[in-house]
């Protein structure tokens, strides 16, 4: 913008001078020359300006570009870890019901063969009751009893 300005100021002067003092053509042609190479600057620096606003947009979109994959990479990794997490919990679930019913079994068949014992005990103590009365109340039973 600066340069802008300078050019303009000294197109201005140099056209003033021109003018008013009526030169002879080389001067002019050193003007037109000046004039020349102050628009050629301007270009130069229009020039500088668009490859500076690309430059900018390119970085802008590789940045955006950094942060999806950066933001794709996390999510995936919170996905894969809560489905270990589930995963896990699961086979823990399933592990600790297979014991817990495991458990009962055993305490259920440990209790019907101890009640299978004490019923078959029982029916001995009773058989063995009737067979000690009988042979008590009637001595033809064979079986001496003191």
């Amino acid at each position: 913008m600066i340069i802008l300005i300078v050019v303009v100021v000294v197109v201005l002067v140099v056209v003033v001078v021109v003018v008013a003092v009526e030169v002879e053509v080389v001067v002019v042609v050193v003007v037109v020359v000046v004039v020349v190479v102050l628009v050629a600057v301007l270009v130069v620096e229009l020039v500088a300006v668009v490859v500076a606003v690309v430059v900018v947009a390119v970085v802008v979109v590789l940045v955006a570009v950094v942060v999806v994959v950066v933001v794709a990479v996390v999510v995936v990794v919170v996905v894969v870890v809560v489905v270990v997490v589930v995963v896990v919990v699961a086979v823990v679930i399933v592990v600790v019901v297979v014991v817990v019913v495991a458990v009962v079994v055993v305490v259920v068949v440990v209790v019907m063969v101890v009640v299978v014992v004490v019923v078959v005990l029982l029916l001995l103590v009773i058989v063995v009751a009737r067979v000690v009365y009988r042979c008590n109340t009637s001595c033809n039973c064979g079986v001496v009893v003191a």
